[in-house]
């Protein structure tokens, strides 16, 4: 496996996650949350071309098409209802989130550091990355008003999950990833609907104006 290859391909997986961050315009999010799909799969390829077995490779076609193919699409069918396609007040301006990035990706290192001792390989090495886009969904999960949002930030989550599972174990079965898949599929799909409903009968998707309407 060409280890430059897996080190640009992770970069860019970290990458997007901290340019969600840095920007508000929430077709941008999709746009990225694709980019990163695609970094995501690639990554896959790369560990399926270093094990040449049907099953991984299985398993990084399945990675391309969801997380670079339908997830993205669903989530522009749902901003195509949102009429306000920017997130206009983040309770964490720009400048204070990609502190926090720096900070995560850190704090990522530093926690799978008897990880990487463990197995000092390429993929292990890389594994921090994953962690870090974790602590990166998280936080832009918890620091957004927007439905479409916060979708973004689990998301990445799923993401950074899958790549710490493809990295630290050289891939995953592919029963268990479409299991995952198929249950993150389905989330979205119910995300979809509740974000469908929310717009018809409130006309916004900013999470605090229809706490503020509970409120009343």
């Amino acid at each position: 496996m060409n280890d430059q290859l897996l080190s640009l391909a992770c970069g860019l997986f970290l990458l997007c996650a901290v340019g969600v961050l840095w920007r508000r315009e929430l077709t941008a999010l999709i746009g990225l949350l694709t980019l990163q799909g695609a970094a995501l799969a690639g990554i896959a390829v790369l560990l399926a071309l270093d094990d040449p077995h049907p099953e991984a490779l299985a398993v990084a076609v399945a990675v391309g098409v969801l997380k670079a193919g339908v997830l993205p699409w669903l989530l522009r069918r749902i901003l195509a209802r949102v009429p306000a396609a920017r997130e206009t007040a983040p309770l964490v301006n720009v400048a204070a989130s990609l502190l926090a990035a720096a900070a995560m990706t850190l704090l990522a290192y530093a926690a799978a550091r008897p990880l990487v001792d463990l197995a000092p390989a390429a993929t292990a090495r890389a594994a921090p990355v994953g962690l870090a886009v974790v602590l990166i969904g998280f936080f832009l999960a918890a620091t957004r008003r927007r439905a479409v949002s916060q979708i973004v930030g689990l998301l990445l989550v799923d993401n950074g999950i899958a790549a710490v599972a493809f990295l630290a174990t050289g891939g995953v079965p592919l029963v268990v990833e479409l299991g995952v898949s198929a249950d993150l599929l389905l989330a979205v799909l119910v995300l979809q609907v509740l974000t469908t409903r929310l717009q018809a009968a409130f006309g916004d998707t900013d999470l605090d104006d229809l706490r503020e309407l509970r409120d009343r």
